[in-house]
């Protein structure tokens, strides 16, 4: 559980808020030598100015591929490339954006919320398991049921809690 929200704050950390960084490119992957690789296996990302960021391509072949997969990431840039140099200006958020952004925020805690589910439902599966091959009772089961669904609302809390911080992070003009 404690890994899904890790996964969140890494997610929320590539949503653009309108200052430049460079986990924003970190979860792109690049169509590169025939298979999907991490931008960051391709090119060295730096933020040399508040609202651009660059991207060193080590290979000149892969310049054009690392372009297009900035492009389809889905986060609305538009990069252009020097050479081996790729420039990703970051653009002003208008309001409309914004609220796009907050839908994407959205859909990445849902992911979370699903992930520590899952989590319960294995820790579940794993307690009534137990109980059946008589390892444990059931007042045992019940007592560990309660404490796997403690910690799941605590998670799901805490991830929500990191969404409204984000949504108000990206909201602020």
């Amino acid at each position: 559980m404690d890994g899904a929200l890790e996964a969140l704050r890494r997610e929320f950390a590539g949503l653009r808020t309108g200052r430049a960084s460079v986990h924003l490119l970190e979860p792109i992957t690049v169509n590169a030598y025939g298979s999907e690789m991490p931008l960051t296996q391709v090119g060295t990302i730096g933020v040399p100015e508040p609202r651009l960021i660059t991207v060193q391509v080590w290979d000149r072949s892969q310049v054009s591929a690392v372009e297009k997969a900035i492009r389809d990431s889905g986060l609305g840039l538009n990069p252009s490339s020097e050479g081996q140099l790729v420039r990703v200006p970051i653009p002003e958020l208008s309001q409309e954006r914004r609220v796009e952004m907050t839908k994407i925020a959205h859909k990445y805690a849902e992911q979370a919320r699903v992930a520590v589910r899952n989590v319960r439902r294995d820790g579940m599966d794993v307690l009534k398991r137990m109980e059946k091959d008589g390892e444990i009772s059931k007042d045992e089961h019940r007592a560990w049921a309660d404490e796997v669904q403690k910690i799941t609302d605590d998670h799901i809390k805490r991830i929500d809690d990191v969404l409204a911080q984000k949504e108000k992070e990206i909201l602020q003009v």
